[in-house]
């Protein structure tokens, strides 16, 4: 069954007080449907009593793409769809992206569609590809950290983690512990759809969120594609999945461990 979604001022509000610990999801109404359908949305995000979180978000066409052939990918997420990707930036510790995107579609990885603080801006960089003037990188007061596995020297306010290759790439579970060391406990997996696919290959997401626009693109780079294979459909990953009506963008909530499960399930957690 589809919950539709209002994100209100008011509820908007509850959902960072839950983030900064001041509130629960179970509290704070009455709420109207829509209210409540954004706090089932949103507070599996915004809750840190459960241990540290790992959420992924693509958006993606009806017909699973990205993008056109020639590369456009502004518009696969509507309106609504954009909001949505900046309360989720708005609730985590860190947002991280593969060196690709960050290349591709010079991100700036801030939150400017809702109230709410920037996230720590993560690049996975092995090989130091990423320019010091990359507007991820910029020097505003946000946290920027690149990972790599070369000793590239960045600007003073660029954090570097260096990390080992293996098999030409860094270990998702290896990038989890890096951050995790330096504070970022609560990270979304923004992009691109390769990075997504190979922490998901990891077992290293929690939750995944796959957002759904009302059109097709026909051809172009696809959504995910993993490197597990399965013949059977019987063996197929089948996570448990809420779908949310978000204006322009259907959004499949995808809970992918039971630490998942349990952050749907609201709980009086303030002392």
């Amino acid at each position: 069954m589809m919950k539709n979604v209002d994100v209100t001022d008011r509820v908007w509000a509850h959902l960072l007080a839950i983030r900064a610990g001041k509130a629960c999801a179970c509290c704070g109404g009455p709420w109207s449907m829509g209210e409540r359908g954004a706090l089932d949305l949103y507070a599996p995000l915004a809750r840190r009593d459960l241990g540290p979180a790992v959420v992924a978000q693509i958006g993606q066409s009806l017909d699973g793409r990205v993008a056109t052939v020639a590369g456009d990918a502004s518009d696969v997420s509507g309106p609504d769809g954009h909001a949505h990707l900046h309360r989720m930036r708005a609730l985590m510790d860190g947002v991280v992206i593969g060196i690709g995107t960050a290349l591709h579609d010079q991100p700036r990885l801030t939150v400017r569609l809702c109230a709410g603080q920037n996230p720590a801006r993560v690049v996975i960089d092995p090989r130091g590809r990423l320019p010091d003037d990359a507007p991820v990188l910029r020097a505003d007061g946000t946290r920027s950290i690149v990972i790599q596995a070369v000793r590239k020297p960045r600007a003073d306010h660029v954090e570097v983690l260096q990390l080992p290759l293996v098999d030409g790439k860094f270990s998702p579970n290896a990038i989890l512990q890096g951050l995790r060391q330096i504070g970022l406990n609560s990270l979304l997996i923004e992009g691109g759809g390769i990075t997504i696919a190979n922490f998901l290959d990891a077992e290293a997401l929690g939750r995944l969120q796959v957002a759904v626009s009302p059109f097709i693109i026909g051809s172009g780079p696809i959504a995910l594609t993993r490197n597990v294979q399965h013949a059977k459909l019987a063996d197929c990953l089948r996570p448990d999945t809420r779908v949310f009506g978000l204006g322009t963008d259907v959004v499949f909530d995808c809970g992918l461990t039971n630490a998942a499960h349990a952050a749907t399930i609201p709980l009086h957690s303030i002392a």
